[in-house]
């Protein structure tokens, strides 16, 4: 895929979708080569961040890497090699978010491959909260903190700092939560993930790969 040149882009801000999973409460299926109506969770995703406006879209890839290489269609995207997905989704945080340094990005905007109920609608709410490099929001649900999170780069060195394990930014976003602005996007999206067998029930026709 290519973003539309005809496309409103918000070129400050960087689409981050960490994509490195290897599934293994799904007997080991990485989670980007999974589809939905037919279509990998790694192109889906993707291509949302680049309709939703997001200037450069960074992917980071770890289990299925070659896979994914092989059989998505991610043209215009920054693929990432994260050699260190095992540890967890905090690597693939630091490591995605290092990739942005020197491309002129001030904003990431976070995404999860294993959530195909979360598209193009809610990014682009998170995103228009977008305002300088100290910006801070996420996407919520019923008033609850969810994804896509938006992180300004004055922000980055710490959420770096704090990245470790499957917890990502959540205990950075914890430190900081009264000053994130929640977007409700609750009425465009479902933020479920799917992250068993059982959920592979929510992937419509087109089946897992």
């Amino acid at each position: 895929m290519t973003p539309d040149p005809a496309a409103p882009r918000h070129p400050q801000v960087a689409g981050l979708l960490l994509a490195a999973g290897g599934g293994r409460r799904l007997g080991g299926r990485p989670k980007a080569l999974l589809r939905h109506d037919g279509v990998l969770l790694v192109e889906r995703a993707a291509r949302a961040l680049w309709e939703a406006g997001c200037g450069r879209v960074h992917v980071v890839l770890g289990a299925g890497a070659e896979g994914v290489r092989a059989e998505a269609e991610l043209g215009g995207c920054v693929l990432v090699d994260n050699p260190g997905w095992g540890e967890g989704m905090g690597s693939s945080l630091r490591v995605g978010l290092h990739s942005l340094g020197g491309t002129g990005a001030r904003g990431a905007l976070v995404s999860l491959v294993d959530q195909p109920g979360i598209g193009r609608e809610a990014y682009t709410r998170v995103l228009k909260a977008f305002t300088d490099e100290t910006s801070l929001a996420s996407a919520a649900y019923d008033g609850r903190r969810g994804h896509p999170v938006l992180l300004g780069a004055a922000h980055w060195p710490g959420v770096v700092e704090a990245a470790r394990g499957d917890q990502g930014a959540r205990a950075y976003l914890k430190q900081y939560s009264a000053e994130i602005r929640l977007v409700e996007c609750g009425d465009v999206a479902e933020p479920y993930d799917i992250d068993t067998g059982a959920d592979l029930g929510r992937l419509r026709p087109g089946g897992a790969h």
